[in-house]
């Protein structure tokens, strides 16, 4: 099996365990999950095209941007870091129609637990991609929001309690807050949540839990770099967030190389 071409991150169904597929166009679609297990290789060409523009780049900026794109497309703008400095609701940000398709629409701010547990903010239609893509191992609603902005503001208030970053490391090395009640955390986090937010309480308790298609964890991680490496070999154990973790403990986050030209083999 040989695929080619410009990728993005991993496509993601949810099941038992996620299904994984990495698209290179609308012909040619690879199936991860049929891949471990297998040896593999990943060959970068030195081709990059920005994933907005699609014009040839030399660096790619904020995972597969040309630099102008970086600098204008709404794709890009500080808001998708921080929410909290959205401004869709108000008809404002680098491309208003865009931001009001995307961002001027509901709003979930979550509770994730890895090796410890984490508040975020994603789009309502992006759940559970958004958790499977950060690796989470449980999550459960905290919030429904109307707008990105208003989520982004409740997830500073609970950052003054609880962390928003994942550890990478922690994430795939599969370590795991087993006794942590997550129904009683989020009690406690709406309790400690300033009163002001209390309409967008979210009464939602389902717990989403994610099995993810890996063999064997590694005990030890080694990220590979495309840039500094292009060929990267071996088996491949398993697939966790959008990394490929390898015999050994290499890893690569594929997302990062969003618009390299890569082939994959096997």
């Amino acid at each position: 099996m040989t695929a080619e071409g410009n990728i993005s991150k991993m496509q993601v169904e949810m099941g038992n365990p996620v299904h994984y597929s990495l698209k290179f166009s609308e012909e040619e679609v690879v199936d991860m999950n049929a891949l471990i297990g297998k040896q593999i290789t990943l060959t970068f060409n030195g081709v990059i095209n920005c994933v907005n523009c699609g014009k040839l780049t030399k660096k790619s900026f904020g995972q597969g941007f040309c630099y102008p794109c970086f600098i204008n497309a709404p794709q890009n703008a500080e808001c998708i870091i921080r929410p909290e400095l959205c401004r869709a609701h108000l008809g404002e940000g680098r491309d208003p129609e865009w931001e009001e398709r995307n961002h001027n629409q509901p709003h979930i701010v979550y509770m994730a637990v890895g090796a410890g547990i984490k508040v975020g903010v994603t789009r309502e239609t992006q759940i559970p991609t958004r958790w499977i893509d950060q690796g989470a191992w449980k999550a459960v609603r905290l919030a429904r929001t109307p707008n990105r902005y208003q989520a982004g503001v409740i997830e500073m208030d609970m950052k003054q309690h609880v962390s928003d970053k994942t550890h990478w490391m922690k994430m795939l090395k599969n370590e795991l807050a087993e006794d942590l009640d997550i129904l009683k955390t989020k009690e406690e986090l709406l309790r400690i949540m300033n009163d002001k937010f209390n309409e967008f309480h979210c009464e939602d308790n389902q717990i989403i839990e994610i099995n993810y298609p890996v063999l064997e964890f590694p005990t030890k991680v080694k990220s590979h770099n495309l840039d500094k490496e292009p060929v990267l070999s071996g088996e491949l154990m398993g697939i966790k967030g959008q990394y490929l973790i390898f015999k050994g403990g290499v890893v690569i986050n594929l997302r990062k190389y969003s618009g390299y030209h890569i082939e994959i083999s096997a």
